[in-house]
């Protein structure tokens, strides 16, 4: 039986082609891969930064190799809905997965998982990595990242900061922060950015945390303001926004996106071996 799998080297070497802007190259598991489509499951809903990142890379991989990648959103608690889309299918190239520092937490806070992201997953290049952003409401009286801590120390208990679901990377972000800077108030959960981006404009939270590209849009429109990010310099498209590491919050990148696919189980031997 011909052997289609393809192995991680190749298709890293092919995306990287198409990231660098190289000609499509052909390799020798599967003459001329992609023969056609590519699933690439993400583990996230749509409009947040995994799925503003991945389409992009999508797009250019598209662009490159001459099929289509077409991104899934399959979100869920753990990240176990993405998974199981991605392991169930064979290691040939034709569904790859995005795994991200939420897979870790995702590791950590589960009893058990129904997969084992270390020794499942064959890991191929990763796409990306972003700090985090905190915005309050344009009309808030909580202009500054200082301002909120400070309010939060006048009147515990009462103000909310937005995030995404529970154990995501910007809710465990959220819980940092709380306990690093020595807050009293209320972390709300969301099913996506648009979400707390519109619970941010009703005033429902005070502040939000994210990742920049997903709050972009209504950041330029001046919707809602930028008081802080975890980078470690400022950003020149956030003027309003400074570094939040010596403002009770840790030095640290938080997320990271590394494309997957499953792992390619080990040949068996023969009865005669």
């Amino acid at each position: 039986m011909t052997d289609n799998r393809i192995t991680r080297r190749q298709l890293a070497l092919a995306a990287s082609a198409a990231a660098a802007g190289m000609f499509p190259i052909r390799v020798r598991a599967q003459q001329n891969y992609p023969s056609r489509p590519v699933r690439f499951i993400l583990p996230f809903a749509a409009a947040g930064v995994a799925d503003i990142t991945a389409r992009l890379a999508a797009e250019k991989l598209g662009d490159k190799l001459g099929q289509r990648f077409v991104v899934e959103n399959q979100p869920g608690p753990g990240g176990i809905a993405a998974a199981r889309g991605v392991l169930s299918q064979a290691p040939d190239g034709y569904t790859i997965g995005l795994v991200t520092n939420g897979t870790s937490i995702s590791a950590a806070i589960y009893k058990a998982l129904p997969f084992d992201p270390v020794k499942e997953f064959a890991t191929i290049s990763t796409i990306g990595a972003f700090d985090l952003v905190f915005a309050t409401n344009v009309d808030s009286d909580l202009k500054t990242f200082d301002d909120f801590i400070k309010g939060a120390r006048a009147r515990p208990g009462t103000l909310n900061v937005g995030t995404i679901n529970v154990g995501g990377t910007q809710n465990l972000a959220g819980e940092l922060f709380k306990a690093s800077a020595g807050l009293n108030f209320q972390i709300i959960p969301y099913r996506g950015t648009p979400d707390v981006i519109v619970a941010l404009m009703r005033n429902d939270v005070q502040l939000m945390v994210d990742f920049y590209a997903p709050m972009k849009a209504t950041l330029v429109d001046k919707k809602i303001h930028a008081v802080a990010t975890t980078g470690r310099s400022a950003r020149r498209s956030l003027p309003t926004c400074r570094p939040s590491r010596r403002r009770a919050f840790p030095d640290t990148r938080w997320c990271r996106g590394t494309v997957c696919l499953p792992r390619a189980a080990p040949p068996r031997r023969s009865s005669s071996s």
